[in-house]
Formats: C-alpha cells, sequence, structure tokens
C-alpha cells in the first residue's frame, strides 16, 4: 500500500480508530491492532511475501530468546550467526542472486570457458533491504547484551512490521523503538497535530516535487543522447530534489504517522542539500542507514582506530557495502565509490568532523563562503546521482561526456513550467525551517490561527493542484 494512494486514505483513518478506541487501555490489544493493521499493510503489495516477513521475525525472535539462556561465548556466536545467515541469506537470493549469476558467467566468458547465466525470475520483496537490517540489529544488540530480549512475541512482531517504517524505513534500532512496544501510550494532541504537520510537508515532497522532477528527469536520461550538455545538467539536479523529496517525503509521512499513535521513529534527513562538505552531508543524508553501518560495520571493522589508512579502508568498504546495499548493479557501486572518493580528501586532512552545527544558524542567509560550499558541495552530489540513475555504466559515464560538451553553456530544455517555482518555494521553506527536525516543525506557529490554517490551506491547494497525476511509486521501495 502507497502512503500517497486513496487506499491509504482510507487505511489510516481506520486504524487510527481501531487503535485509540478498540484497543482501549490492553497493551496486548493495541499491539495485536498495529500487528494485523501491519500485516494487512505489506499484504496488500503482495499477500505471498507476508510468509517472508513473519519467516525473519519467529527467526529473530527464537534467537533472542536463546541468547537469553546461553551463557557459553561459542553458543551465543553460533545463534548471531544463525539470525546473520538467516536473514542475509534471504537478502541475498532475492536481491543478488541473478547480479552474481551473470557476473560468474561473464567472468567465464572472459577467461574463454562461455557459459550461460542461471537466471531467476523472482520479484524483489518490498522492503526487504529495510527490515532485514531492523531485525538484525535486534540480534546484534541482543548479542552483545545492550538489549534485553523481547519476551513477549506480539510486540516483537509489531515492532519489525511497523507498518509506517516497514517498507523504507527509517531503518529502527530495537534499542529505541522495541521499549516504545512494551509502553501503554497516551493519545497526545500536540505530538499527533506535529505528526499531522510532518505528514503534510512529506506529502507536498513526495507529491509536488519529486513526482515532477521525475517527469522531466525520465525524460532527459531517456533521451540523453539527443539533449545538450545544460539540460543533462538540468536532469541531474532534477534527479537530485526528485530522490530527495521522494525519500525524505517518505520518511517525513513515516514519522508523522508513528507519531499519531504515539510512537517516536529516528530522523532520517536533516536537510542535507544545505551541507558544507561531502561529510557533512553523510551525517544529514540517510542517517538510520548510515548510522546502522557506523555502528554495525564500521566500527567492529577497527573504525579510525587503527591508524590513518585502516580509517580510509574501513571508509571505502562502508561506501561500497552502502552503494551495493541499494542494488545488485555496477552503477550503485561506483556511485557508492565516488562517494568515498569525495570523502578521502576531508578524511586524509582531518577536516571530516568540521560544520557540526547548522549552517548559518540565528542568522536569515549564509555568508558567501558558506554559500560557494554549499554550491559546490551539491554539486559534487549532483554528478554522483547521475551513476545513482542510470541504467548502467555506459550511460553514466556518456550522460558526463554530454553534460561536459560546449553545450553546456547553452540554453536548457525544460519543459514542465511551474516546476522552478514550485523548486524554488520548496527550497525556500526548507531554508527558513533548517533548524528544525522537520521544515514545517515551528512554521507559523506564533502566526495567529487564521494566517496558520490559511497557510496549510495553500500547501494543500498546491497538492492539489500540481500533483502528478498517477500513483508513482517511491524510488526506494525498490531497494
Amino acid at each position: 500500500m502507497l502512503f500517497n494512494s486513496l487506499d491509504f486514505a482510507v487505511f489510516l483513518p481506520v486504524v487510527f480508530l481501531l487503535y485509540w478506541l478498540a484497543g482501549g487501555t490492553s497493551l496486548a490489544r493495541r499491539n495485536l491492532i498495529l500487528l494485523a493493521a501491519s500485516y494487512v499493510f505489506y499484504g496488500w503489495w503482495d499477500w505471498r511475501f507476508l510468509s517472508l516477513l513473519a519467516f525473519s521475525t519467529v527467526v529473530d525472535y527464537a534467537v533472542g530468546r536463546s541468547l537469553d539462556r546461553a551463557e557459553e561465548p561459542s553458543r551465543r556466536k553460533a545463534l548471531l550467526a544463525t539470525s546473520l545467515v538467516v536473514n542475509l541469506g534471504l537478502l541475498g537470493f532475492f536481491k543478488y542472486f541473478n547480479f552474481f549469476a551473470a557476473e560468474f558467467a561473464s567472468a567465464f566468458t572472459f577467461l574463454g570457458m562461455p557459459i550461460a547465466a542461471a537466471r531467476l525470475d523472482i520479484i524483489l520483496p518490498v522492503g526487504i533491504s529495510f527490515y532485514t537490517f531492523q531485525t538484525l540489529s535486534y540480534s546484534i544488540d541482543v548479542y552483545r547484551r545492550q538489549l534485553a530480549p523481547s519476551r513477549d512475541p506480539v510486540a516483537f512482531a509489531a515492532y519489525v512490521s511497523f507498518f509506517p517504517q516497514l517498507v523504507a524505513g527509517p531503518i529502527e534500532r530495537a534499542t529505541n523503538l522495541l521499549p516504545q512496544f512494551a509502553v501503554l501510550q497516551r493519545f497526545d494532541r500536540a505530538k499527533a497535530a506535529d505528526g499531522l504537520r510532518q505528514m503534510l510537508w512529506g506529502l507536498f515532497k513526495k507529491l509536488v516535487i519529486a513526482d515532477n522532477c521525475a517527469l522531466e528527469v525520465d525524460r532527459i536520461f531517456g533521451q540523453h543522447e539527443a539533449m545538450g550538455g545544460s539540460t543533462l545538467l538540468l536532469g541531474a539536479v532534477l534527479f537530485a530534489f526528485q530522490i530527495y523529496g521522494d525519500f525524505s517525503g517518505y520518511s517525513d509521512i513515516a514519522i508523522g504517522c508513528a507519531r499519531l499513535f504515539g510512537f517516536s521513529l529516528m530522523r532520517n534527513f536533516a536537510f542535507p542539500y544545505f551541507s558544507r562538505d561531502m561529510a557533512e552531508f553523510w551525517r544529514r543524508w540517510h542517517i538510520s542507514l548510515s548510522t546502522w553501518f557506523r555502528d554495525y560495520l564500521y566500527i567492529p571493522l577497527g573504525g579510525s582506530k587503527g591508524g590513518r589508512w585502516m580509517a580510509v579502508r574501513n571508509t571505502f568498504i562502508i561506501f561500497l557495502v552502502s552503494g551495493f546495499w541499494h542494488g545488485a548493479n555496477w552503477t550503485f557501486i561506483a556511485w557508492g565509490a565516488l562517494n568515498a572518493l569525495y570523502f578521502l580528501p576531508l578524511l586524509l586532512r582531518g577536516a571530516n568532523r568540521q560544520h557540526l552545527e547548522i549552517v548559518a544558524a540565528g542568522r536569515r542567509l549564509p555568508t558567501p563562503g558558506e554559500a560557494l560550499r554549499i554550491g559546490f558541495t551539491f554539486l559534487l552530489t549532483c554528478i554522483a546521482w547521475v551513476f545513482f540513475r542510470a541504467a548502467d555504466l555506459d550511460q553514466a559515464f556518456d550522460y558526463l561526456a554530454g553534460m561536459l560538451s560546449p553545450s553546456l553553456f547553452h540554453r536548457p530544455v525544460f519543459e514542465y513550467a511551474p516546476l522552478p517555482w514550485l523548486i524554488g518555494f520548496f527550497v525556500l521553506i526548507e531554508w527558513i525551517g533548517r533548524e528544525q527536525q522537520f521544515a514545517l516543525e515551528r512554521q507559523g506557529m506564533r502566526w495567529p490561527w487564521p494566517l496558520r490554517w490559511g497557510f496549510y490551506a495553500l500547501l494543500i491547494a498546491v497538492i492539489g493542484i500540481y500533483m502528478a497525476v498517477g500513483e508513482v511509486p517511491f524510488i526506494y521501495f525498490q531497494f
């Protein structure tokens, strides 16, 4: 079920009423309602893959309970290995089997022994990359004794399948989300209103910015051989807005939706396009995944404690694995490698911990130096996004070569006239709200209520007028 669908517009109020009215003061009944709603939400897309979700839940619940009783280090390691093998095995089979089979066949062909690649006609279960990492975080934290194992199978299953963030995150840590299912949530009107504001801004990002950018991006990338350099640059810039509007919009809707039920999810985006260098960008982009890799891969590998070159090695591993997590295609690996190269000069100079504060905090405008750094970082990001968006490496390199041709200085070809104004409005609101958790958190809270509600009505009207036609799936569903 898509957040931007009529189905969800009916589903959410029904679940909300059931949770707060039929759930009463029974924690078990409320968790059961959320669990049932989450399985309906996921099964709406394809009920056959509910078995995978249930299987992963049962395995990690059983591993957690067994870890609670196990004292011998060898047995604890074996239990953790079981969770890793089962979860990563399922992810690898559905997401990477065809990729490795094709690369295996290519390698033999290169050596003069051509073989036919075996290929499975399977579809990638929506959200498997997200809930796999979420359940793994539980098993690893229990193994490390940083979290007590859950003794409530319904609460644990509701944690794994919690519908607001099930299919595209934020990838929650068990230490943050699981304990919230052990507490009877009380309805908080201010928290719910806050959630609705965040959902409204998320819908604007997705329906107005991302989906309209997608039309231009598809046209430009689809005919890139016939486009001039300036139009190709425009396509890369618009894809930057598309993927940010799409994914951060989804995260805003997910976080806001969870607040309606009293839950707090972790922040996933912190205005990344206002970053002054690539290290700051990666502290602000897809935070739940970046910190997951930091805590469960970078630090166990030794982090930066082994010296400069170990830090370089581990940084490249993190970015390459992150790229591969996004998809079984060399374009994603190239995207990860390019971001590692962007990061490298900062790491070698020891400058990767600069710019920890919010840009131009307490001021209306950035300094000229800050504006130049923001623009340069955004340009680097757009170049990297070309690899992320391209169908293969050949297209990515052709696209970049065309972009750097003399036609870069010609006037770009642009079809949807309102888009620059919509993006300008979007960037303005994001800039004004950059010191908040999300752009609308305190926007207009001190205005007279007619003005504040007029602003919300304007946003809803803009969504109604400029939203793209049809239900456009979220980009990160394919990951």
